[in-house]
């Protein structure tokens, strides 16, 4: 009871005289290293904090859930960002699959993860916006936006997003080379509704020709199915398309088996181009065997809606191709608002974002660009070359030695990458041979260091537009950004050649894991590091165990290993839903 009237006697002197206790209480806390904050307004409220000073966090803006967007979230560690997500996609989806999705041998939902089941487990908060991006404002550093829901829940939201730093990678869309009827009359095969049309349309096809009113020719036109494009993907769906016709739709239209024809369109001179050439050769005869029809050296002009015109390299000659179903697979195209980016910052003249070899869109500030929407612009040694020679000639001399170079050899090799590569293609085992196969004599100057290096900047080459690539430059940018703070103050890249100190980060450098071509009937084509060529059966096990590994989550690893399992004991599905 002693204690309860204390109480009492304290509570109603400090509604009598409030300051002073406000005082005395902020002079206690304040002795002993703690933060009291109070309201004269409201006496009967006070909040005490431990005194931890909070940091601002940085806005980071992502605009894409594609390879190089999920990547660098998964990567992303360092709570100290608030991370914004813009994407007309809610989802992570596995492109390589979708193929397998156009036929039913993979269920479309297999393959892809909720982008918000991918960043939940983050250590700090990742905020998703469903809606596209329109406009880029890097004035104001902000990023417009529209919701991209199209259902009768309500009219259309546009907001604006503040960043800091704007992470870009939306990916690309097909690439028609304006050819009058693509757009309107064409499939593609870029996102999972592109799938999933197709894999209706298909089974269209085949329940329209098997009505008895059809004539035989309408018959033939109808379950004509055409591809363009020999690339990867293109040559993947016919084999997939192939295998659908011949192992499960065969058997449930017998009679219309006979019709089928599958036509492939390419208008250079062999598919799979940027294969092996004996993969290439493999893949021609085994499609010529399995009856599907391999054009080359054809390029489409138009497609209508019921032909689609071709003009044959060898002979000028215009063709019209009767066709049920055209799918259009001949690359990549910019985005309509890369492109009204890229000419607000001077890049018009560009198929993709520039970027340098730190993923940094040039002549932007803290605005990053990866995946199929940018390019590294590689810097050429030759550009550099005075600097470089500068850097060396520490006695400022004018005339080096070859052990000169000891001290920037590691930095010119990871700074321009393509140094390496001329040295392995001139079977050179290091940089002094380089040096020493142009000196002559004991001495190098700046004129026989130009002609040393002078055609190193030719082994040059773009990155190719594949997930692969994407992925691998959405982890080095997370990691870039985890330890942002501690590189500024140490940096680890190489030496700036035409500054002074070091560059924050080693620049990005894409490692190459190797490719696969499946051909159909359990066959499949694998072009691996060091040159090695597999070719069949066991090379199809392969592709199963890599592509089940790479899948994003275990959820979607058990629900594609168990569409693949299924369709070996029933088949493959072709209801139409």
């Amino acid at each position: 009871m002693s204690g309860y009237r204390f109480y009492q006697r304290a509570s109603k002197a400090y509604y009598a005289h409030p300051s002073v206790y406000n005082l005395l209480l902020l002079t206690t806390a304040a002795s002993g290293g703690g933060l009291v904050a109070f309201s004269e307004s409201s006496p009967r409220r006070a909040y005490a904090d431990a005194g931890v000073d909070i940091q601002k966090k940085k806005k980071v803006v992502v605009l894409g859930t594609g390879w190089a967007g999920t990547s660098f979230l998964k990567n992303l560690k360092d709570p100290c960002y608030e991370v914004q997500v813009v994407s007309p996609r809610n989802y992570f989806a596995f492109t390589p699959l979708l193929p397998s999705v156009t036929n039913g041998t993979v269920e479309a939902r297999s393959i892809v993860e909720p982008i918000r089941n991918i960043v939940r487990k983050k250590k700090f908060d990742v905020q998703f916006r469903e809606a596209e991006c329109y406009k880029i404002d890097t004035q104001n550093k902000k990023v417009h936006c529209r919701s991209t829901q199209q259902n009768s829940i309500g009219g259309t939201e546009e907001f604006t997003v503040d960043y800091d730093y704007l992470v870009i990678a939306m990916g690309a869309r097909s690439n028609t080379f304006n050819t009058p009827g693509v757009v309107e009359h064409a499939h593609f095969l870029k996102e999972i509704e592109d799938a999933q049309r197709i894999r209706r349309t298909v089974i269209d096809c085949f329940e329209r020709a098997s009505l008895p009113s059809i004539s035989d020719q309408e018959r033939k036109r109808i379950l004509h199915f055409v591809i363009v494009g020999g690339g990867p993907t293109g040559v993947e769906f016919a084999a997939e398309l192939h295998d659908f016709v011949d192992e499960d739709l065969a058997r449930l239209y017998p009679t219309l088996k006979q019709h089928v024809t599958i036509t492939l369109l390419e208008a250079g001179d062999h598919i799979l181009g940027m294969f092996d050439k004996r993969i290439t050769e493999f893949a021609e005869d085994k499609f010529r065997r399995d009856g599907i029809d391999l054009k080359v050296g054809s390029m489409v002009t138009k497609v209508t809606d019921s032909e689609i015109c071709t003009k044959e390299r060898a002979t000028g000659q215009n063709v019209n191709i009767p066709y049920g179903m055209v799918v259009w697979s001949t690359g990549i195209g910019t985005r309509p608002v890369v492109m009204d980016f890229m000419k607000q910052i001077g890049q018009s003249n560009r198929r993709v974002l520039a970027t340098d070899e730190w993923l940094r869109v040039e002549g932007c500030d803290k605005i990053y660009a990866l995946g199929d929407c940018a390019s590294i612009n590689q810097r050429k040694v030759m550009e550099d070359i005075s600097d470089i020679f500068r850097k060396a000639d520490k006695k400022k001399t004018g005339r080096l030695k070859a052990a000169d170079f000891k001290e920037v050899i590691n930095d010119i090799t990871v700074r321009y990458p393509q140094v390496k590569v001329h040295l392995q293609k001139k079977q050179l085992s290091n940089f002094f041979q380089l040096l020493q196969s142009a000196q002559g004599d004991d001495e190098l100057d700046i004129e026989k260091f130009k002609l040393a290096l002078s055609e190193v900047d030719s082994q040059m080459k773009l990155l190719p537009p594949t997930a692969q690539v994407a992925a691998q430059q959405g982890a080095y940018l997370a990691n870039c950004f985890n330890k942002m703070d501690i590189c500024e103050q140490n940096p680890e890249g190489p030496l700036r050649f035409r500054g002074e100190g070091k560059h924050r980060f080693q620049p990005f450098r894409y490692k190459h894991l190797g490719q696969f071509a499946p051909l159909g009937g359990e066959q499949t084509a694998a072009q691996l590091p060091y040159d090695i060529i597999s070719i069949g059966h066991s090379s199809q096990w392969l592709w199963y165990s890599v592509y089940a590994s790479k899948l994003v989550s275990w959820r979607t690893r058990f629900l594609v290993v168990g569409d693949w399992g299924r369709r070996f004991i029933f088949g493959r599905d072709s209801s139409r839903i």
